[in-house]
This record gives structure tokens, C-alpha cells and sequence, in this order.
């Protein structure tokens, strides 16, 4: 794959590349948390609250067929920074066959060093690197982003889950390679009223870094992932009450704002023509939220599975002068493409024997043309389905596990398809259910088995698989072995802020996985 792709970035950067970048381009890329396909209103939410983000697809380019290769955070953002799926980035369990896991702060694994981020191949090339926001890749000093090709981040490496400092702490947020304080105690949520200035603090360490490295004439990548779209969810007063949906639509309007800030900043500064900017989201809205989640539009489920609604994002490409405006391209695309393309764009060559699942999208991007390849659907260790074309196989069905509805949740709220929405792992490998997504974009009707259009594309589409299979060299899982006492007890800087917090003695464990 490394090869084909090498020989078909070559091709393409002949034509485009030295004609018209003169120098290194800065990068800005967007990922919204649990942000659905429909709640952009240029993907038709009705709502029409997103004026910023229609904007900026208006101004350049929309795709309809972007994915994620995880329907949950924590995998899908290491496959964005890697280029590759979680089973070979390691972040998947193999304690529960198909189960999704994360990195919740009782972890003990992250991203493995061996591992080599856009973050580090652009950092050697002289970009100066800054993340805003969740960084989800784990927590412990090794795996934090000053260790992975960033020289600055303002975040948190978890979610903003409220919790007790007792038997488990409140999540620190670092400035750098220190934690400034914790959520709730020092970085003010309001959980029963949604309110937070947390978003404005991510515009404005935007804002100042663009200014300050165009200033330094330096060229810069800025990763912004603002979470204020995962519950709890929050908004800050200005926001509040605002939306039609809600505190959910108060905080999408929030980061539409700040969205429109980024780019209005780019254009003062007469950086916009020298600046690639990408927009998408980790996964599909949360439905098991409920009125407090987003929109799937008309996809099947939602975050956790892998119908259309986990996997299927919103996505933006902005550049002007270089991608022409007012256009929609149908490529399949993958977030695991964005490495290959920023690389391609900088003129940086790919690392050496690393095989990567994402392509480059750069004749998507320039010339609005299409490659086919083929989409693959993971469940935690499993292939789950694949999509190549139109068409999309079910080589397993699984909706909600009953371990997940026991304790609340349900994936596919309103929504039941005979053999489909099954609440129970489901093999349908001897004969794999077939979907044709531009005539059944919501996995609704199964094709028969018997039917001419079967037979016709089933031996195709397994054969893709088998393929992928050969190919497939998994890393070691990193999310098997939980322990208490690897929790945000003391991060680095807790004394100079008087947040340290005593920690229990090492109790390694495996972990429990209901998702």
C-alpha cells in the first residue's frame, strides 16, 4: 500500500505541488467531539445554526462520504494522528471479542512511541506545533503531546467527566508539559447549568498562536479539538439559551463562532491563501444522549456502532486561491487520510516502512476527482463490515451489547431493523448482508441474497476483505490493563499549583469493556 500510494503522490505533486507552493503552507486542523453528519446546516439540519461552517463549505470544499475509522473517540483519534487503523496503532482491547475502549483515565497504555504522528513528521520539518483541547491518546507523562511532535498545548488529556479527587481525581488541564488545575476546580464547568468559558479559552489560545507565528513568518500546525459538544455538555453565557436544540445546539453555535474567528483571523493576518485548514469530527453523534446529542441526518445509529451514523463525519477542506469554492466531492474519504495529505502538501516525504491505511486526498482536494477504494468498518478487534463503491457488507451486526443497555444506553434510539439492529454480536460472514448507500444511505434494506445484484458484487467485496486481511499486522493492544493508581493522582506541575492527590498502591487489572 505504502508503495502505490508513494507512486500515485509522485504523479499527482508533478502537476501541482512545485507550481504553485513556494514555501511550507500552514495547517489547521478541526475535530469536533461526537459531532454528528447532520448538525451542519450545509448537510441540511434545519436548525440552520452553523452560518460559519456553511460558510467555509460554500468557500471551499464538502465532502459527503468522510469517515472515521473508530465509532468512538480515543481510536479515531489515534488513527487521525497516525494514518492508520486502531488495530495497528494498538488502540483497541482484545479482552472482549468487538468490544470499544478508550482511554479513560484508568488506562494504562497510549500511543506507543513506535508510532510516528503527523505532529512528529512535521516538527522535523520545522513546523511548529500546538494542540487546543481533548488529546485522548493517554495520560501518562510518556504519552502526552509534548512527547509526540507538539511544542505547545493548551488542553486536557481526558474528557471533562466531573469525579470526586478521592478514589478518582478531576481531570488536569496543561498548559504544555504542565497541569495549570482541574476541571471544576480550577477550570470552571457548571454542569447543571451547561456553562463554561472553556470554548472562549480555546478561541483565544487560537487566536494568539496564529497571530504569534505569523508574526514569527514560521511555518505552524494548530490541531484545535474543543470538546464542549461531549457530555456533559456546556456553553458559555453568551451562547446560552441561544439554539433551537438546546444546550446541544448552544455549544455547536459556540464553536461555529470560533470557527468563524479561526478563519476571519487567517484573512486579517493575509494568511488565508498560505493556510490548509481540514474540518471533521472523532466519531457520529451520540444518540444514546438523547436531546443532549447531536444529528446522524439520515444514517443508521449513531457513536459506538458501525452503521453509517458512527463512522459517516461531516468534513470541510478550506484553502483559498488553492481548492476552488462551491464544490462537493462524493471520494470516500477517512480522517487516517488527512497525515498522507498534509505530508503531500508540505513536500515532506512519507516515513519509511510504515503501512498506512490512509491515501493521500490530494486529487480530491485540487482536481475534485475520485479514486475507489474500499472503507473498512471496525468494531474494537473486529471487522465488522466493509464498503466498497456504493455497496456496504455486513460481515457482523451488533446495535447495542445488553451490558451497554444495562447500564443505560442504547445506540440506535427509535430505530429497529429485523437482523440489523441486533442487541446481540451477530456473524453473517457465510452470507454477509448487502447495502446499496446511495439508494439505502440508512442500512433499511437489505439486498436478497438470491438477487442478481448479490451475486454480482458479494465475491468482490469479500475479496477485499480477504486481501486487507493478508495485509493486516496488528500492534499490541494498548487498552487490555487498567490500575487505579495510574490515574491523574500528581501530574507533572500539581505541586506548583497545590492540586497533588495521594495515590492508591498499583492494582493492575483487566479492563472492562461494556461498549
Amino acid at each position: 500500500m505504502e508503495s502505490s500510494n508513494v507512486m500515485y503522490t509522485v504523479c499527482v505533486l508533478l502537476l501541482l505541488v512545485p507550481r504553485t507552493f513556494t514555501a511550507k503552507p500552514n495547517f489547521i486542523v478541526i475535530l469536533m467531539d461526537d459531532m454528528g453528519w447532520g448538525d451542519l446546516g450545509v448537510y441540511g439540519n434545519p436548525a440552520k445554526e452553523t452560518p460559519n461552517l456553511d460558510k467555509m463549505a460554500a468557500e471551499g470544499l464538502l465532502f459527503t462520504d468522510f469517515y472515521s475509522a473508530s465509532p468512538i473517540c480515543s481510536p479515531s483519534r489515534a488513527s487521525l494522528l497516525t494514518g492508520r487503523l486502531p488495530v495497528r496503532n494498538g488502540f483497541y482491547t482484545t479482552n472482549e471479542k468487538a468490544k470499544n475502549a478508550y482511554t479513560p483515565q484508568v488506562v494504562v497504555g497510549g500511543i506507543p512511541d513506535s508510532e510516528i504522528l503527523f505532529s512528529e513528521a512535521l516538527q522535523e520539518a520545522g513546523y511548529r506545533n500546538k494542540i487546543i483541547g481533548k488529546w485522548h491518546l493517554g495520560h501518562r507523562a510518556q504519552y502526552l503531546p509534548l512527547r509526540h511532535g507538539f511544542d505547545e498545548w493548551f488542553g486536557a488529556p481526558n474528557c471533562h467527566y466531573k469525579y470526586n479527587n478521592k478514589n478518582i481525581p478531576n481531570i488536569p488541564v496543561y498548559r504544555d508539559d504542565k497541569m495549570i488545575g482541574r476541571y471544576y476546580d480550577d477550570i470552571k464547568i457548571d454542569p447543571e447549568r451547561g456553562l463554561s468559558n472553556l470554548t472562549q479559552m480555546y478561541i483565544e489560545e487560537a487566536l494568539i498562536f496564529i497571530e504569534k507565528q505569523a508574526k514569527k513568518k514560521q511555518p505552524f500546525m494548530l490541531y484545535w479539538t474543543p470538546d464542549a459538544t461531549h457530555t456533559p455538555l456546556y456553553a458559555s453565557e453568551k451562547y446560552r439559551g441561544r439554539s433551537q436544540r438546546g444546550l446541544y445546539g448552544d455549544a455547536v453555535m459556540e464553536l461555529d463562532a470560533g470557527i468563524g474567528q479561526i478563519l476571519a483571523t487567517l484573512k486579517k493576518l493575509n494568511i488565508d491563501r498560505e493556510t490548509f485548514v481540514f474540518f471533521s469530527s472523532d466519531n457520529g453523534a451520540a444518540t444514546y444522549a438523547h436531546q443532549q446529542g447531536g444529528s446522524n441526518g439520515p444514517f443508521l445509529c449513531g457513536k459506538q456502532t458501525t452503521f453509517e451514523g458512527g463512522h459517516r463525519e461531516p468534513a470541510v477542506a478550506w484553502w483559498p486561491g488553492r481548492i476552488a469554492p462551491g464544490q462537493i466531492s462524493h471520494q470516500v474519504g477517512t480522517l487516517m487520510d488527512i497525515y498522507l495529505t498534509l505530508l503531500d502538501i508540505a513536500g515532506i516525504s512519507y516515513p519509511k516502512g510504515v503501512e498506512f491505511d490512509g491515501h493521500t486526498l490530494i486529487s480530491a482536494l485540487f482536481n475534485n476527482t475520485e479514486f475507489e477504494r474500499p472503507m473498512f468498518y471496525y468494531r474494537g478487534d473486529t471487522l465488522f463490515k466493509v464498503r466498497l463503491g456504493q455497496y456496504k457488507a455486513h460481515l457482523y451486526t451488533w446495535g447495542t451489547p445488553q451490558d451497554a443497555q444495562l447500564m443505560g444506553y442504547h445506540y440506535c434510539p427509535g430505530q429497529y431493523i429485523v437482523n440489523v439492529t441486533t442487541d446481540q454480536m451477530v456473524d453473517h460472514k457465510k452470507e454477509p448482508l448487502l447495502f446499496h448507500l446511495g439508494q439505502d444511505p440508512g442500512e433499511k434494506y437489505i439486498i436478497s441474497s438470491s438477487s442478481d445484484e448479490y451475486k454480482a458484487v458479494i465475491g468482490t467485496l469479500l475479496k477485499v476483505v480477504e486481501e486487507h486481511k493478508k495485509t493486516l499486522k496488528r500492534g499490541a493492544p494498548q487498552l487490555n490493563i487498567c490500575d487505579s493508581a495510574v490515574q491523574n493522582w500528581s501530574p507533572a506541575g500539581c505541586d506548583e499549583v497545590k492540586r497533588c492527590l495521594p495515590s492508591p498502591k498499583s492494582k493492575p487489572f483487566k479492563c472492562q469493556w461494556p461498549y
